[in-house]
């Protein structure tokens, strides 16, 4: 229970870190080994307050089994990307302004920079159902039914989430794909990008920019970041 718990501090404090905050919306959750749920942040606080006593475990019911405080609304997203990935151990939730606004056009990611080539083969899908809240369990399947077994989807009208075996995957791919995003909307203002990585070089790029030790390099940066600014 003490891992999950610092591991969704960590993740929350990380995604700070990286500038992905939006005031008190917006989380991290963290899979229970013990099937209980997941263990996210308490609602009305910023990724930059979260301690251990801002952690609850939330069951796919809704119900808070550990934590004082009230659950976010949207736990759904997480709970049911879980049921249906359990290759996932971390889901992040975001509204990043770079994300949000691309993820309104209806125009492919490209692999414009090292930050895109996690999100183009096979292209990051949208979830088009609702830009609404995803507050029951039915819109968080759907949502997990349209994100498969990718990395990431973006969300128009709302954000974006990004998933991976655990919270250092999640939380990188998560800005990454809003630095990818933001160098792709720079490049559309500049006149529209003129060159990217082709499919073979994008797929050389995954592993050789973004394999484990270069994720784990990323995310001890933000770690160490957040320390320095708690």
């Amino acid at each position: 229970m003490k891992e999950e718990i610092d591991e969704t501090v960590r993740a929350s404090r990380a995604l700070a870190a990286a500038g992905l905050t939006d005031m008190v919306w917006g989380h991290a959750a963290v899979r229970d080994p013990d099937g209980g749920g997941v263990w996210m942040k308490a609602s009305g606080w910023g990724f930059e307050e979260i301690d251990a006593e801002r952690v609850l475990l939330v069951s796919r019911g809704g119900e808070v089994l550990h934590g004082e405080g009230k659950r976010h609304i949207e736990y759904p997203i997480h709970t049911e990307i879980m049921a249906r990935r359990p290759d996932v151990g971390c889901v992040v939730h975001t509204h990043a302004p770079a994300l949000s606004a691309f993820a309104s056009l209806d125009t492919p990611l490209l692999p414009i920079s090292h930050d895109g080539v996690v999100f183009c083969d096979p292209q990051v899908p949208r979830f088009t159902e609702t830009g609404a809240l995803i507050a029951t369990r039915e819109l968080g399947a759907a949502l997990a039914e349209t994100l498969g077994d990718g990395p990431a989807c973006l969300m128009p009208r709302h954000g974006a989430v990004t998933v991976g075996p655990d919270a250092a995957t999640a939380v990188m791919y998560a800005v990454l794909l809003e630095r990818a995003c933001r160098t792709q909307l720079m490049a559309m203002t500049a006149g529209g990008p003129k060159t990217w990585s082709d499919d073979a070089e994008a797929a050389f790029k995954r592993n050789q920019v973004w394999n484990p030790a270069q994720r784990d390099a990323g995310w001890n940066y933000l770690q160490r970041l957040s320390e320095r600014n708690p």
